[in-house]
């Protein structure tokens, strides 16, 4: 059965809880204008054309479309505890977006100042996203992620069961304590990337870093760049098929490592093994060993 959906055109709303406990509504070409949690645990909700002026718009809410909608700066915190959100064609400028939510879709969104953005959400399918600003995505799970392209340190730390397709990402300290990640046809740039991860593999990317990937567990690269990359592998547990130059590595703690040239290979017995390691390279390895 079909519920009949109750109809608000271009609305200028003000005062705290606005539309609250709002069901079945289509919103149009509405300003959510001075006023905290407007349109808190509200179901069933579509939003067409309009603007979040203020703080906490969607605060427990269940089942919301949002297309070609806007958040302004102090919209901020806007969409929290809330499950089954689909945003399309939308400007987030408001910073603190989505946490601890569940069922969360993203189509040709931009996130201009996304700080603490997407914290302990799951279920998430992103196409099509912009976003600048530090711990982006931490503690998520279950997300998969396409045409994405990031400014911001410390992102994706703690997340679980992700997959990454055609990424830029300039971002330090990416992938920290993560688990299950898996990236494909992407560039990274960022200083001790993956650090402390489980089960991390990288596909058909560049990445470029200092002292990159280094303390992980089953880390996996394969057909990967490694441009102007120092330091690689500290201590982690590595299956590598690296195209050109490695400009370093050291102590790796076991697996094989395949390059083209290893500017400088670092193994000091009396932290690693070096026996626990494959080296298999077609050019030069300027191995330096100490006792």
């Amino acid at each position: 059965m079909n519920t009949k959906m109750n109809k608000i055109r271009q609305e200028y709303l003000t005062g705290e809880r606005a539309l609250f406990q709002a069901k079945d509504l289509e919103i149009y070409d509405t300003t959510f204008a001075d006023g905290e949690s407007p349109l808190k645990e509200s179901r069933d909700i579509k939003l067409y054309g309009s603007m979040f002026k203020w703080k906490y718009p969607l605060w427990y809410c269940r089942n919301v479309l949002a297309e070609n909608c806007t958040w302004f700066e102090m919209a901020r915190a806007g969409v929290w505890y809330t499950d089954n959100i689909t945003v399309k064609d939308a400007l987030i400028e408001a910073p603190k977006n989505f946490r601890r939510c569940q069922g969360i879709t993203l189509n040709h969104v931009d996130f201009p100042n996304a700080a603490e953005t997407l914290w302990q959400c799951s279920d998430v399918k992103m196409d099509q996203v912009t976003a600048r600003g530090d711990y982006f995505a931490m503690n998520s799970r279950d997300m998969v992620i396409r045409d994405f392209q990031l400014v911001g340190n410390y992102s994706f730390d703690g997340a679980r069961n992700v997959e990454i397709h055609h990424a830029k990402m300039l971002s330090k300290d990416a992938f920290w304590n993560s688990e299950n990640v898996t990236v494909y046809d992407s560039f990274i740039s960022g200083e001790y990337l993956g650090w402390n991860a489980k089960n991390l593999t990288l596909v058909n990317c560049t990445v470029e870093s200092l002292q990159g990937m280094c303390y992980i567990e089953n880390l996996v690269m394969k057909n990967c760049r490694l441009l102007n990359t120092t330091l690689a592998f500290e201590y982690s547990t590595v299956d590598a098929k690296i195209h050109g130059k490695i400009d370093s590595v050291m102590n790796p703690s076991g697996g094989v490592i395949r390059a083209d040239e290893i500017g400088e290979l670092i193994m000091e017995k009396d932290k690693i093994d070096p026996d626990k390691t494959k080296i298999i390279c077609s050019g030069a390895v300027h191995t330096k060993e100490c006792a």
